[in-house]
Parts: C-alpha cells; structure tokens; sequence
C-alpha cells in the first residue's frame, strides 16, 4: 500500500505542474529497503529545453521516492512547492499549456543550479595541472592523474585532473605483492553459493607466509579505490547502477544477494572488489618501478566501462593500464589472458585502442561468456576444446606468446594469471595439472625476463579459480618463480633474515625459507647438483 501512495503522490505532484504522467522512470523500494523494482517515466506534457532538462535531472537512478521534493533537489523552493502541492486537492487541467507559478519557480532553480555546475567545471578545466609523471615516481599518495579524454560516459565530467590516494608509499623492504585482508567476501555465508572460493585471497597470504616468503612488514597494503579512481573509465550510470542488491546478485550471480539492504551489498560485496580494484591499480605502478609485480586479487576480465558480469564488479585491468597510460609511465600495454574465460571486459573496453594495447587470450571456447561482439578486441585469439592437457595447452600458450612479442613491442605485460584451466574446475572444463599451471606461468614471466636485451614489466593478478586447492596451487606457482629467480626483491630477503635471526627462529620444516632464498643453491644461475647451467621451459620448448 505504501508503494501505491507514493507513487499517486509524485503523480499528483507532477499533474499538478503540467506534466503528463504515464510511468515513472528509476527505482522504487517497497517498503524496508530489501527489493528495488525498476520503473520508468514519460514526459508528454514538457517540450523545449526545459523537458529535456526535467528528463535528464529525473531519469537517473533514485534511492527510493518519497513523499517530498523530487529526488537530488533539497531547496527551499522544491520544498516549498511539495507541501503546496500535497495541499492541493485538484490538480490543473492537463489541456491548460501554460505552466504554473511553482513550475516556472521549479525551472528557474533547476537552471540556476545547472549553470553553476557549469561555471564551476569551466573554472576547473583551466587550472594547471601538476605534472603527473614526476609526482607518481616519487612513490607519494595524492598522485594527480591527468585525463586525456572525456571518461564519464554521461557527461558528468570532462577532462579533469583526477587526484588519487591509490599510489601509497611503499618501501624498499616490501615485496611488490599487494593483498589486504580486505579482499576477502563474507556475507551470511551465501558467498558459499557460488562455486567461488570468495576467501581464496587470504589463504594465499597465508601459505606464502607460513613457507617465510612474506611477513605483515613485508606486504603492500592497498586502499579501496574511490569512486573518482572509478570513474577513470566505468561510466557514472554503471556506477550508480551497483546501488542496487538486485544488479549486484546478477553481477555475482547470488540470487540472494538482492534480498539484502545495499549498505550490506557495498560493505561485504563490493568494497572488497573496489580494494582489490586499488590493489591492481598499485600494482601497475609498482610494476613499472621494480620490473614485476603481483596483486592476490583483481583480475575481473568480464567487466568493462559500462556492465559487470561473472562475478566482476569494477574493469581493474582496465583501470591499470588507463592509470599507466595517463600518468606517462607507458605507451602500449599487452593483456596475456590465461584464464580459462574469455576475457570479454578488456576486450571490449580496448577495442577502439588496438594499436595501443595487444590482447592475446587463450580460453576454452564452449563456456560463459560466448561474447562473439568483444572477440574483435583480441589480437591473437587462440581457443581451446573441453578438457584440454598439458602438453598441448603448454605448446599452445609458448608458440602464440612468442609470436605475439614479435608482433609487438609493449611497455608491460598485464598477466591474468587465472587458475581455473585447473582439471576437475566446474566451470572452466580444462584438464591442466597443478604442475602445468607453475610452468604456465614460469613460461610468462621467462618470456617477459630472459628473452629480450631490457626485461619487460609484467603485472600479474590471479583473476578466476572455482576450487579449494586453487589457493595452494597460486602460493607454489609464485614459490617457483621466486626459486627459478624470475621474481625477487633482495631488501625483502634481508629484512625477513633478520627477522628471523632476532626471534631465534630455526627453520622449520613448513617455512623452507633457507631451500628459496635468492642466494641459495635452488634459485642459483647453475645447478646445484650438476654445475651445468640450469635451463628454463623455454629452452625445453626450444629443444
């Protein structure tokens, strides 16, 4: 009932100003804020100008309508012209074209508010920006990013320096492997309904730290992007679209979840996204200064500027390379897409930025998300039938990144290190052994180290993985990397020594951190065993 009155309210209000009603445009709530229904609004009865400005300022998306002034204007004036209007018992005739006194009062305001929008964007475009490059090079927060293009896709703003906090300072002690344990979902246990290990993360930080590779003192701690970080590229109707449980539960594809107040939904869902979406960020950057870098979490390949899907709430691949590209630290990017998905959401977004940013995604053909538009953006497509092995899927991922780098030249590798090609995952239907997955990633980071004169920088984020093991497999792929010598970070190693020298800890069988230390025998230039020096996978292809 509750609903009925609002909505013969806001009719009423609006009849009563010569508007002719038949629906109405964005969301309601009924009731406690548990479901939002999507309803929309015509304005037959408003011509000119100013119908299209009552369109614009009307058809966005609205908490709830409420008895009141129309959604987004707390003036004095609207406030005014509610209380008139609930008074009034008989509405103006519809066939009267003169508008009312409260109308003109209505329009008057509205015009005077859009023209100091204006004059306050004007004012702000012609201020000097800072010079992004050499404020981001000195590791500092508050980094300006310069847009060089109009990114809110509704008009919100354009060509606006964009300050951010994501760029946090970081020592030289600290791996550049960034985690939070804010990346990890938990919501009443219905993140359980999805296949997902929404905890995977945490297990990961967990099991680096137990084998003495990590500590709390030496971790990169991320900060949840903003929405302005967000608005680099999604555009602000997306944005505003996830203040909806509803569009979050299909994003997530947890039915459940729009059951659920979106204050719960943005605190337990979407803020450990937006962490790890400020993750992936700082890792490009950090990437681009110590020559590798991992984010725990990010790679969210399904969503692009303007829809989310399988389970990908903000394009943080996408936001990194924007980032980069902005600030002047690159100028081409390439996406090596390992996950056994298409990666639909850069595609999409990079489509129009070919010659800048190469895509090359290796993924199994017959699952989610059969985005035949987004294959366009893929440079080098190679798709993959049920179940494939090792041994062709290996052979697969080193001739097509070899040929792919001799196609282009980028500034840094963007490795979505996906491990749900994993045999036995439910929804990547790949047969790829836990082994085969350490040398898929030794190959990247071999290609990106050891096959060039300058070594390219290569991010890697950990995107899909639809197992409880998949954790353990992730832990001992960077395990590998760092005992063949393709990742290290020498003051890391020091810090963590003498840490363990001042606790008089000895060793113990589960933190073998003496077998993987860069100076030990297992990730020295030659064997320990032989003397000979030890070869890559890829002199074992090469072979």
């Amino acid at each position: 009932m509750r609903s009925y009155r609002i909505f013969s309210h806001l009719a009423k209000v609006l009849q009563h100003n010569s508007v002719k009603t038949s629906t109405i445009v964005g969301r309601v709530q009924i009731g406690w804020p548990l479901i939002s229904l999507p309803v929309t609004l015509s304005f037959d009865g408003v011509e000119g100008k100013w119908g299209q400005r009552l369109k614009s300022y009307l058809q966005k998306p609205i908490l709830a309508f409420v008895p009141g002034p129309i959604m987004g204007d707390t003036s004095e004036n609207t406030s005014k012209l509610d209380s008139q209007t609930a008074s009034n018992q008989s509405p103006v005739s519809q066939d009267d074209s003169k508008p009312t006194e409260r109308m003109q009062t209505l329009q008057e305001h509205l015009t005077q508010r859009t023209d100091e929008h204006n004059e306050e964007q004007s004012r702000q475009n012609t201020q000097e920006p800072s010079e992004a490059s050499a404020a981001c090079s000195s590791g500092q927060p508050n980094t300006k990013v310069q847009k060089t293009e109009p990114q809110d896709r509704d008009g919100a703003s354009s060509e606006q320096p964009h300050k951010t906090h994501l760029f946090v300072e970081v020592a030289d002690h600290q791996w550049p492997i960034v985690y939070s344990t804010e990346y990890n979902i938990g919501f009443l246990g219905m993140e359980k309904l999805h296949p997902f290990d929404s905890g995977k993360w945490g297990k990961v930080f967990q099991f680096l730290r137990e084998e003495g590779m990590l500590s709390e003192a030496t971790i990169v701690r991320p900060l949840e992007a903003t929405e302005a970080d967000l608005l680099v590229v999604h555009s602000s109707s997306y944005i505003n679209s996830l203040r909806w449980s509803i569009t979050v539960a299909g994003i997530t594809e947890v039915p459940p979840v729009a059951l659920l107040p979106n204050f719960v939904v943005q605190k337990k869902v979407l803020k450990p996204l937006r962490t790890q979406t400020g993750g992936t960020i700082l890792a490009a950057k950090l990437a681009m200064e110590r020559g590798w870098a991992i984010n725990v979490g990010g790679g969210f390949h399904h969503c692009s500027s303007d829809r989310g899907g399988g389970f990908c709430a903000y394009a943080d691949i996408t936001l990194s390379i924007k980032f980069l590209l902005e600030l002047g630290l690159i100028k081409k990017a390439m996406i090596v897409d390992l996950d056994a998905h298409q990666g639909n959401g850069h595609a999409r977004d990079f489509m129009d930025m070919m010659d800048k940013v190469y895509i090359m995604d290796v993924y199994n053909r017959n699952i989610y998300p059969h985005d035949g538009f987004a294959k366009r953006g893929i440079r080098r497509k190679v798709e993959l039938d049920f179940f494939t092995g090792d041994e062709e899927y290996l052979d697969k991922v080193y001739n097509h990144l070899k040929k792919a780098l001799e196609e282009f030249e980028p500034d840094i590798i963007v490795y979505n290190a996906g491990t749900d090609c994993l045999e036995g995952d439910p929804l990547g239907a790949l047969s790829i052994t836990a082994e085969g997955i350490k040398n898929r990633d030794q190959i990247v980071f071999e290609f990106a180290k050891k096959e060039r004169d300058k070594p390219i920088p290569v991010l890697m984020v950990t995107s899909g993985g639809y197992q409880r093991n998949n954790a353990r497999i992730i832990a001992d792929s960077i395990l590998n990397l760092r005992q063949k010598g393709l990742i290290g970070c020498q003051a890391a190693e020091e810090h963590q020594a003498k840490r363990k020298k001042k606790t008089g800890s000895s060793g113990s069988p589960s933190s073998p951190e003496s077998a993987t230390t860069p100076s030990s025998g297992a990730s020295s230039p030659t064997s320990p065993t032989s003397g000979e020096p030890r070869r890559g996978l890829l002199d074992w292809f090469k072979r």
